[in-house]
């Protein structure tokens, strides 16, 4: 998961005898592009066409479906560009530059202050950095944390917000298998959709895209990832990963089983349930299957041990260095320190501050509409992060979408998860007791479903527009609630901010410098969702003594449908039936590679050698879900859709002629 800023020449020298130019880098960096929904893609044509993952383009799909039309399950194609139909509120964005102020935020935090005072100065010369960046250049600026902690890259985007549909697959294609053959191989998922950027009412004109390589790529081809990797924990020390292990992650996993089971009993009283419900199971059901192989992981001691044999040795190099040992030497006991705090609160703090109190999208808006009030008023500075200037124009877009908002399905979750929060804090708590306003969870969150007017995209901008006196004078139930929440919710985000966030970014910084200076070689940082290049080859693997192919084919989704009689969640779609007879089915559907990846990298390009498009990452295999902690190709894979199973699919299943030859342009 390299920077693009220091790419990988020399590895990808003395391995491959392969050097990318300026151009190479240059192009694949700025057809990039990154999606607010937590996924990646890329510019596929000089007309702003984007390229992306079907489950990626699900916020979308479900937002503009209707009881009517859905787009999620059922796909659409548009004919001409007068039918590309509007998103509701997804925005992209496309890394333009990356200037380091390592130094500039260094020189904000003096070495006599104490951990507030740093977190507070820290936070003001990032905002201040981000605001003239975007006073002077008018693009989206945010200032990275990167080696957690170790060095800051200020990264400018280019964004647009008028993203139109192209094309969608069926949903039973995009995710043929469904939750049995996730994080699996092999795989026959045409996991694709196409969008289109717009501005001023017309398409972009790009001049960085990538083009098709209709040949494909072959097994033990070196390719390449771009794409925005969401986050991991390689660098983390041994007691980090205990945290992981035992608070953190089973606390997750215990939310999402409890989320899976309420949405999924939801889903199934109507078809009308299913469809408003289904981009969210198909979320939460991801992750809990994704974190049950995290834990996984972090339950093999043979990880552990290798794990806590890196760190020792580490730690006897910076003990033999008397000058190492004293800049860096007390780390990883600050660590531990820090961590003990963040054991005492997380579970209140994620709660509260992290909301899983209170899962409703409408309660989101009302905590959105009382912070902005709260935070606006003060200097850009000052403001937390989430709120400062440069970040504005998105956190409003988000405010006032016209996304439909199923009082329902709200209802159901919010009771849920109150009942949760009873369950963790008590119920005898005092803050539990006003806020159910004794009430049971169930009938609080049917009141304040009911009650609210937070519905109204127009009451909602004269509220985000008024201020600190329009807010504070609202009688909303939504709005009375997050106030009410306020206190204690920024009391344990001061204590998390000040004295875990802020300790772990200091010791962090300390060991990601005694490691630069031990090993001589640059190192990748950890996954911030921020652009990567990563590189890798593609080959098979073998899991209990089968070797695996390195690719799929059209035929083998027809045969593994015919094995389990075309029955969900193995079912083809009718159109792909139709088509049998006309398909070439020796076509490659999907492929594996050592390529790295995690969650974020969804939709991301992979390319080969000429920087030409070969196939679109979509999933990795069970032994990759440990990739968060500790990267091994040994069986690890990356799983990505073969471009000629897209171009396939367009021809001979959808008609869809003017796309594959926008597609194949030169």
């Amino acid at each position: 998961m390299w920077l693009f800023n220091r790419p990988p020449l020399k590895q990808l020298q003395q391995r491959y005898s392969f050097t990318p130019p300026p151009e190479w880098l240059e192009r694949l960096q700025k057809s990039s592009i990154r999606v607010n929904v937590g996924g990646s893609a890329s510019f596929v044509s000089a007309a702003g066409l984007i390229l992306t993952n079907h489950h990626v383009a699900l916020d979308c799909l479900q937002k503009l479906s209707t009881a009517t039309r859905n787009y999620a399950s059922n796909g659409y194609v548009a004919k001409t560009r007068a039918d590309e139909v509007k998103c509701v509120d997804l925005e992209t964005n496309v890394l333009m530059s990356i200037e380091d102020v390592t130094q500039r935020v260094n020189a904000a935090v003096s070495p006599g202050m104490d951990l507030a005072e740093a977190q507070k100065a820290r936070r003001a010369v990032m905002n201040t950095i981000e605001k003239e960046s975007l006073d002077k250049t008018g693009l989206r600026s945010d200032v990275v944390t990167l080696y957690q902690g170790a060095e800051y890259h200020l990264y400018r985007y280019k964004k647009y917000t008028d993203i139109r549909l192209v094309f969608a697959p069926e949903a039973n294609i995009a995710f043929f298998g469904g939750d049995p053959d996730n994080f699996e191989f092999p795989r026959y998922d045409l996991d694709v959709c196409f969008f289109r950027a717009y501005e001023d009412g017309k398409p972009v004109k790009i001049d960085h895209y990538l083009r098709v390589e209709p040949n494909g790529i072959n097994d033990g081809d070196l390719i390449f990832l771009s794409g925005h990797p969401g986050g991991t924990s390689r660098l983390n020390t041994l007691a980090h990963l205990r945290f992981l292990r035992d608070v953190q992650n089973p606390f997750t996993l215990d939310l999402l089983r409890r989320r899976e089971i309420l949405v999924s009993t939801f889903s199934e009283r109507s078809v009308e349930n299913a469809r408003r419900a289904s981009d969210g199971l198909f979320a939460i059901a991801n992750s809990r299957k994704a974190y049950i192989g995290l834990l996984e992981g972090l339950h093999d001691p043979a990880m552990i041990r290798t794990k806590a044999e890196s760190e020792a040795a580490l730690r006897a190099r910076v003990a033999s260095d008397q000058e190492l040992q004293s800049s860096s030497g007390h780390a990883w006991p600050a660590i531990e320190n820090s961590l003990k705090t963040d054991r005492a609160i997380f579970v209140e703090w994620s709660l509260l501050e992290g909301g899983s109190a209170f899962n409703s999208r409408l309660f989101r808006i009302a905590r959105v509409l009382v912070r902005l009030a709260e935070e606006k008023k003060k200097p850009n500075p000052e403001r937390l992060r989430e709120y400062r200037e440069s970040n504005l124009e998105s956190v409003e877009q988000q405010l006032y979408s016209e996304a439909p908002i199923y009082t329902d399905l709200e209802t159901a979750k919010l009771a849920n998860s109150l009942g949760h929060f009873v369950e963790a804090l008590g119920a005898e708590d005092p803050l539990v007791q006003q806020i159910l306003d004794g009430k049971s969870p169930m009938n609080r969150a049917s009141e304040l479903i009911r009650d609210t007017k937070l519905l109204d995209v127009a009451l909602r901008k004269r509220l985000g527009e008024g201020g600190e006196v329009v807010v504070d004078a609202s009688d909303d139930p939504m709005i009375k609630l997050a106030r009410l929440v306020e206190p204690r919710s920024r009391k344990l985000r001061k204590i998390h901010e000040d004295e875990v966030q802020e300790p772990l970014r200091q010791a962090y910084a300390k060991i990601a410098n005694a490691t630069f200076r031990v090993s001589g070689e640059e190192t990748y940082p950890d996954a911030t969702f921020t652009l990567r290049l990563a590189f890798g080859t593609v080959k098979s693997y073998e899991d209990s003594g089968r070797h695996g192919p390195w690719r799929t084919t059209i035929r083998g989704a027809f045969e593994r449908a015919a094995e389990h009689k075309n029955q969900p969640p193995f079912d083809l779609p009718e159109s792909w039936l139709m088509s049998n007879a006309k398909l070439k089915l020796a076509t490659p559907m999907n492929f594996v590679s050592t390529v790295d990846s995690i969650g974020g990298n969804s939709g991301s390009p992979a390319v080969n050698r000429d920087g030409n498009l070969v196939g679109v990452y979509f999933d990795f295999n069970q032994q990759s879900l440990r990739w968060d902690y500790l990267f091994d190709d040994r069986q690890g894979r990356s799983i990505c859709v073969d471009i000629r199973a897209v171009l396939e699919a367009l021809r001979t299943v959808y008609k869809a002629d003017k796309l594959v030859s926008e597609l194949l342009a030169k």
